[in-house]
């Protein structure tokens, strides 16, 4: 017979509640990880008016997890926020811009370097960075509108 009650539905009250409540609360992380340590080539941003980190995921958030970062793009700027890395594992690198009438617009610019090659985005892009790839320095040139970045790797940690 069909499970006519439908799905188990959690209303969520907070996140420290929920995963005390629930077998599964853990896996929705609904905050940045406090004290995030970056290598060495990865610019030490303290919060501005440019950008909000929204997200962090790792292997120190839940054990067994990759990482990945989500940020909030407000402003542009000349300066790079990224140098020149390359990783031990494969990463996805994206930008999408937030225009509902037009989703594929980046809403401003972003320059990427891969291996040497300039690349100007200017629409919501995936970038696929195979490991051992040099890649960036990454300016987020322009900001017409916000940006929302992630970026993921099969890595536990971002290295």
């Amino acid at each position: 017979m069909a499970n006519l009650a439908g799905p188990r539905i959690i209303k969520i009250r907070s996140e420290a509640l929920q995963k005390m409540e629930t077998k599964y609360g853990k896996y929705i992380i609904t905050a940045g990880k406090a004290d995030v340590e970056l290598p060495s080539w990865r610019l030490e941003r303290k919060p501005t008016d440019a950008s909000t980190r929204l997200l962090w995921l790792d292997d120190d958030v839940i054990k067994g997890a990759f990482y990945v970062e989500c940020v909030w793009y407000w402003k542009g700027s000349e300066q790079s926020i990224v140098e020149a890395h390359t990783h031990p594992f494969d990463e996805v690198i994206t930008f999408f811009g937030s225009n509902p009438e037009d989703p594929q617009d980046l809403c401003g610019e972003v320059e990427l370097w891969l291996d040497g090659e300039k690349h100007i985005l200017t629409k919501s892009s995936l970038i696929f960075v195979p490991k051992g790839l040099k890649h960036c320095p990454l300016i987020i040139r322009r900001v017409d509108r916000p940006i929302f970045h992630f970026t993921t790797g099969p890595g536990g940690k971002y290295s």
